[in-house]
């Protein structure tokens, strides 16, 4: 059996154990310490927000931006529909109702149209939840003129999107609060991890402030708010400082795993996940969509890879499809139209792993090809 080509795994370059000794050798194994402060920090500048906080995964950097958003139960919270369900599931944390909204084909993400008509129809929404899927960015000059103009806080789900760009400005920047996440399969990883971004220092200082528990300040334990046990610890903040380092070369190995797939498929019934010239994705995956005339289907390569030891997975299944949230309302363009379901159904996330060799992807691309013969 041939050795196993993954989806997107973690890759450790040696300069994350320099950061994890330096916390052994102070004693600084806690949920606090110099790593977390400096990854803060460094990640910030990295962003180009003032404040952000390290946290134990994205999923909370999120529910405590509904939080912020004031979501009560029964309140609406218009969020994106073709996404990994953590973008949507604190909602339901906080007792909000979810309505979802269609992507459209030239990003894959939130259609602006769809928005409109949503908060049009719920004028009233706690926020809008954007999600920039694989590492493209959203169209965000019309999703934000919307929020702006409906008075709606955008919440900025930057999880895939770490190092993407949209007009020459970071994702992660346009949200009043966004989140990253530092998972296994992200561009960088700290095993787990996230964090919580905005330039709002109060709203940074509230976030952890319920991550720590809620501890009022009293030489006493007190507590006036239900917390969290949300703070990253200072041995994986000291991961993500060293893998922070090699981002950008993450996201150019990315990049060409992408450009390789374009060029090997120009003359397939195929096209690759698009992205508009406004931005510049961090090509975290790299995805195909068959052709809609087209009679193989994204089963048949992927079961294919699958027999050569080879990861593939298959698109998001949309939010509003999901059996948890049935009855939920779904947003699109007009009544015929449904993107992400298509696009589910036709798509497939290919091998995009940093580690990839040139004769791997090789052998991913032969064997999809040859689905097609």
């Amino acid at each position: 059996m041939n050795k196993r080509i993954y989806l997107s795994s973690p890759t450790m370059h040696g300069l994350e154990m320099k950061y994890i000794q330096e916390a052994f050798d102070t004693n600084w194994v806690a949920p606090l310490g110099k790593n977390v402060d400096e990854f803060e920090k460094e990640m910030a500048a990295y962003i180009g927000v003032k404040h952000a906080a390290a946290l134990v995964s994205g999923t909370s950097a999120l529910h405590l931006a509904i939080k912020l958003c004031g979501v009560k139960p029964g309140d609406i919270v218009i969020c994106s529909d073709l996404t990994f369900s953590a973008t949507v599931n604190p909602v339901s944390y906080e007792g909000g109702i979810q309505v979802f909204v269609d992507s459209e084909y030239e990003t894959w993400n939130m259609d602006p149209r769809a928005l409109e008509i949503a908060l049009k129809k719920y004028p009233h929404a706690k926020a809008v939840i954007i999600a920039h899927l694989y590492g493209t960015p959203a169209k965000m000059d019309e999703i934000l003129a919307l929020c702006e103009q409906y008075h709606v806080p955008l919440i900025e789900d930057a999880a895939e999107s770490l190092g993407a760009t949209y007009k020459g400005k970071q994702t992660g920047t346009f949200g009043k609060y966004s989140a990253l996440s530092y998972n296994g399969n992200k561009i960088i990883t700290t095993s787990g991890g996230g964090m919580f971004l905005s330039d709002d220092e109060a709203a940074v200082k509230k976030v952890r402030f319920w991550a720590t528990q809620a501890r009022d300040p009293a030489p006493h334990y007190q507590h006036s708010e239900i917390g969290y046990n949300y703070r990253m610890s200072n041995i994986v903040a000291g991961i993500g400082r060293g893998q922070l380092v090699y981002l950008n070369d993450h996201i150019q190995k990315k990049k060409q795993i992408y450009e390789t797939y374009k060029e090997a498929f120009k003359n397939l019934p195929v096209s690759m996940n698009p992205y508009s010239k406004e931005s510049e994705p961090n090509f975290w995956l790299s995805c195909l969509l068959i052709d809609g005339d087209c009679s193989v289907t994204p089963t048949e390569i992927r079961e294919a890879l699958e027999k050569e030891n080879i990861e593939s997975r298959p698109i998001w299944k949309p939010m509003h499809l999901q059996p948890v949230f049935e009855g939920h309302d779904f947003v699109a363009v007009d009544n015929n139209t449904d993107v992400g379901k298509d696009v589910f159904e036709r798509g497939l996330c290919l091998p995009s792993d940093v580690k990839i060799t040139e004769e791997e992807q090789e052998r991913v691309i032969d064997i999809v090809k040859g689905c097609f013969k």
